[in-house]
């Protein structure tokens, strides 16, 4: 049974990993002893109370190495004479000319301190994400002679050149991705595709316990500390029509893969009759220029933009919710999204879900029986998607109960995690619930 291991992040904690923190939380009550090693320091100003509940220190290594010379001159001085680190040397020569950057020595000099720096008696070295974190992890572990895992996401994967994901899982023990188009690809890169194994993040119903889907189509009282989404919109009825307001919902970083600017362009085709709002929660480096977008397409006087917010809040406003919308795409570099949690979060709370159908996603969603699907890119169907969830209240409340019914009994983290729990040999569930009732 493996007790000890360093967990190598690219940053925690982040607001838009809740998976991770989850995962790690499920993990450590199982009884595993995680070191958390984060290549970055955080960002996010609110954490998420699972991150407050975790117990695993953190060590933040050298974010850019001339910030910390001395820290990466000392590890090299310890891992010199080492005939493993020259070894590690002709490796690593190899990747770099292959991808000459300065993050490529970046991911050798933070691997260099992480050897140096590991806790004694750690027995395994796990990765989120295959990319930079899986670099790092690589190079220890072939300084150190330690075994290594992975588990890759979405981006790490599709925008990581061929040649050295083949080679990562050829050295890797086991890697677990999250929907089966990543496991098909990654399997079809690898000598021995049996290491890649399925593991959906599943939720955790106890955070996000599930309610009886009620569609709110106006928002009630949310916490003092976000915004007051009522405060933009005093009117709660359509004076021509006096129909009531529905409220939309996205979850996600402004960024080019989550299509919001697919989604800006289908609200503002949506008919004039219908009475809508839309929210937004999330930061990212696109959001300025949505909010430009929204102003241009005369739509902004209907969108909030609440920025980065702790997951009380993200469940408050999905409770006042009607419908959740998605338009994520592959973008020109390849990225994309996996399975996206925010997907599973909504429909938990009896929120009717409408996203593309790209990806993991439509192993979630079953068109037009747990949620709708539409093409990527494509304007007028998500507006027609958007429209038929506002205007038919019935339909919409039918998808609601049905996607909560299906992610509540197929995507739980308690099944979901006992296979990562296997991995490293720890007690299943049923086996703690006995030794709890045997004391």
């Amino acid at each position: 049974m493996i007790t000890k291991v360093a967990l190598v992040l690219k940053g925690y904690p982040r607001l838009s990993e809740t998976f991770i923190a989850q995962e790690i939380k499920a993990l450590e009550q199982r009884g595993l002893q995680i070191q958390l090693v984060s290549l970055r320091h955080p960002t996010d100003s609110h954490v998420h109370p699972i991150h407050q509940e975790i117990k695993a220190p953190v060590n933040y290594l050298p974010e850019y190495l001339h910030q910390e010379p001395w820290r990466v001159i000392k590890a090299l001085v310890k891992v010199i004479p080492k005939s493993t680190f020259w070894r590690l040397l002709a490796v690593w020569w190899q990747d770099f000319k292959r991808d000459r950057t300065r993050n490529r020595l970046r991911r050798l000099g933070q691997a260099l301190v992480l050897a140096v720096e590991l806790p004694a008696a750690t027995q395994w070295l796990y990765a989120h994400f295959i990319h930079t974190p899986g670099s790092v992890t690589r190079y220890t572990s072939l300084l150190t002679g330690l075994p290594w895992s992975c588990s890759a996401h979405a981006k790490d994967i599709w925008t990581t050149p061929q040649w050295e994901l083949a080679e990562k899982l050829n050295e890797l023990t086991w890697l677990a991705t999250c929907t089966q188009a990543n496991q098909q690809y990654l399997q079809s890169l690898s000598a021995t595709p049996e290491k890649v194994m399925l593991v959906y993040h599943g939720l955790d119903f106890n955070r996000f316990n599930a309610k009886t889907p009620s569609n709110i189509s106006a928002p009630s009282n949310i916490s003092d500390s976000v915004v007051s989404v009522d405060d933009k919109f005093s009117n709660e009825t359509n004076e021509e029509t006096n129909s009531p307001v529905v409220q939309l919902i996205s979850v996600g970083r402004a960024v080019a893969k989550k299509g919001y600017d697919v989604l800006l362009q289908a609200l503002a085709q949506l008919p004039n009759e219908l009475n809508w709002r839309f929210v937004h929660i999330g930061g990212g480096p696109l959001l300025a220029g949505l909010k430009q977008q929204a102003i241009r397409l005369g739509i902004a006087n209907q969108v909030v933009w609440l920025g980065a917010q702790p997951q009380a809040e993200v469940l408050a406003q999905y409770r006042q919710s009607a419908i959740f919308v998605l338009a994520s795409k592959i973008t020109e570099d390849g990225d994309r999204d996996g399975l996206p949690n925010v997907l599973m979060e909504a429909q938990s709370q009896g929120v009717a879900c409408i996203a593309s159908n790209i990806s993991g996603i439509p192993e979630l969603i079953i068109d037009e029986k747990t949620g709708l699907l539409v093409p990527q890119d494509d304007v007028t169907a998500l507006t027609h998607a958007i429209a038929k969830l506002i205007s038919d209240s019935e339909f919409r409340h039918q998808l609601a109960a049905a996607g909560q019914q299906r992610v509540t009994t197929e995507f739980s983290l308690n099944t979901t995690i006992e296979r990562l729990a296997q991995q490293f040999g720890l007690a299943s569930s049923e086996q703690i619930g006995v030794e709890k009732r045997g004391k």
